[in-house]
């Protein structure tokens, strides 16, 4: 009988040492004549225990990590193939890792159990349902359907995609082609949701890029992927490539009629690439420079077409919303904040990883009852939630429930769902500092406020740590911020204040030292 036993082919679990892990696991059951199978598996999304490596037995799959690939020859010794729990990296059923178990998972429900390339694991786990009820609606019911989930973009501004689509769907005149632009230029400190996507589960991302274009009339998608993924890359190529065969994608979408082509260009290396005008900017061939709105993208965007902006998440959730209907999708959450945010936790953390969780989990709970603490073991002092342009949040702020419009009454963004941890030892004004010389570094220059005021930001605050008429610097570095937050074209200088304006006020004796 062959034993199949599943290690994860993503980059975080390569980083970890998956391949090495594979090699020694093939050469010890050919010395020992064994029969195993070895499928190359999407994480799941447990970081602290990669590589997390899984055997099928009867009962279910059992998990193991991390495992190195020193530890191949003893836990087969143990009786890794059996399922065996006599070992200290055991982990039992990997379906009742608390962890795991305690997630709400929707969009991220096949990611780590398939093959991320294999079309019949994704058919046999739900793939293309969606798809298939898209085709069988008119554009206007789609819609609708999304609108009714309550789905707002998961890449940070949390607009409705319904929305959204509802206003490409309707723009017509002597304009006959429309785009579906997938924005995976996936660059806020500690996410990483959007690679597991593409790197786990490509065919998600494709299924509902495909059903976007059925709603709003598009025939053409393009994936914008950061260039620094390239394992996600050539998965997205090679599961493209495969779907165009069996007829998910080209001229002819599960034999009707329709057409819908996708292509991946890979992003230019510039963080400002990651705003959606921007995006559109370098995917024409431009330097990726932020566009004056409006007119907004859903009416003039590439290549002066209607065009979908919308985030991997996004797009991912759309497959589940077409299959189980949009109520099912609204069932979760709280408030205006509907389904579910895939987290990432990440920085100084014990026990960080993607978790998927309906909206409305304090940020307490989330860095405590999943992250464990910090990985130094010392008093966590702060968090970002929202990537570099985010607030950096104290104690007072953790009991915060995780919801667009709880954040923003404490002066903070969800965004993409990355949060960083920061234990005690943390220097907050230098914290500051980056915020500010991040910007200097990744505006793209267009409007005086981002271009000249995140520079002359640094500079004051170089100015206060130095003790340089301190009273008089935190006074001009406060107008300095109110400034860049009025006059910014774009987020990327309005919101970096936002992290300065934070230390400012809740960790000011840092600017004190």
């Amino acid at each position: 009988m062959v034993t199949r036993v599943f290690v994860p082919c993503d980059t975080t679990a390569l980083a970890m040492g998956a391949d090495e892990v594979v090699e020694r696991l093939e050469a010890e059951v050919r010395v020992r004549g064994l029969e195993v199978e070895v499928i190359r598996n999407g994480s799941r999304g447990l970081a602290w225990l990669e590589p997390l490596v899984e055997v099928e037995t009867s009962a279910g799959r059992v998990a193991y990590g991390p495992v190195d690939a020193d530890d191949v020859g003893e836990l087969l010794d143990a009786g890794l193939l059996e399922g065996t729990s006599e070992h200290p990296l055991a982990q039992g059923l990997t379906e009742e890792i608390p962890w795991l178990a305690r997630q709400q998972r929707l969009t991220f429900s096949r990611v780590g159990i398939t093959d991320p390339l294999s079309l019949d694991d994704y058919r046999t786990h739900g793939g293309f349902r969606g798809l298939e009820a898209a085709l069988a609606r008119e554009p206007q019911a789609i819609v609708d359907e999304v609108k009714a989930s309550g789905l707002r973009g998961r890449g940070g501004a949390a607009f409705p995609t319904g929305i959204k689509w509802q206003t490409v769907l309707d723009a017509s005149g002597d304009r006959d082609q429309k785009y579906i632009v997938c924005n995976a230029d996936e660059g806020d400190s500690g996410t990483f949701a959007d690679r597991l996507v593409m790197e786990c589960d490509p065919y998600m991302l494709i299924e509902g890029m495909a059903i976007a274009g059925l709603a709003v009339g598009a025939t053409q998608g393009y994936i914008y992927l950061r260039s620094e993924y390239p394992l996600a890359h050539r998965i997205l190529d090679e599961a493209i490539a495969r779907a165009e065969a069996a007829g998910y994608l080209g001229g002819d979408l599960c034999g009707s009629g329709r057409r819908f082509d996708l292509e991946v260009r890979l992003g230019a290396g510039a963080y400002i690439c990651g705003e959606e005008t921007s995006l559109l900017d370098s995917l024409e061939g431009k330097r990726g420079m932020v566009r004056a709105k409006p007119p907004l993208p859903a009416i003039e965007g590439l290549f002066g077409q209607p065009t979908v902006v919308n985030n991997v998440l996004s797009l991912a959730a759309i497959p589940f919303i077409l299959d189980q209907g949009g109520q099912a999708y609204a069932d979760y959450g709280m408030g205006r904040s509907r389904g579910t945010l895939p987290l990432q936790l990440a920085g100084n953390v014990k026990r960080g990883g993607l978790i998927e969780l309906a909206f409305g989990i304090s940020l307490r709970e989330l860095m405590e009852d999943f992250g464990a603490g910090t990985f130094s073991g010392r008093p966590l002092r702060a968090v970002q939630v929202g990537g570099p342009l985010g607030a950096y949040l104290p104690e007072s702020q953790w009991d915060t429930p995780l919801d667009y419009e709880a954040f923003a009454e404490v002066g903070a963004v969800l965004g993409h769902g990355g949060v960083v941890m920061f234990d005690d030892s943390v220097d907050m004004a230098e914290q500051a500092r980056f915020s500010m010389e991040f910007c200097t570094v990744e505006s793209c220059g267009k409007c005086t406020p981002c271009r000249i005021g995140s520079v002359r930001g640094v500079e004051v605050i170089d100015r206060i740590r130095a003790n340089q008429d301190r009273d008089a610097n935190l006074e001009l570095l406060g107008e300095l911020c109110e400034t860049m937050v009025d006059g910014s074209l774009c987020a990327m200088g309005g919101m970096t204040p936002f992290p300065v304006q934070s230390v400012i006020k809740h960790f000011p004796e840092d600017l004190q030292r």
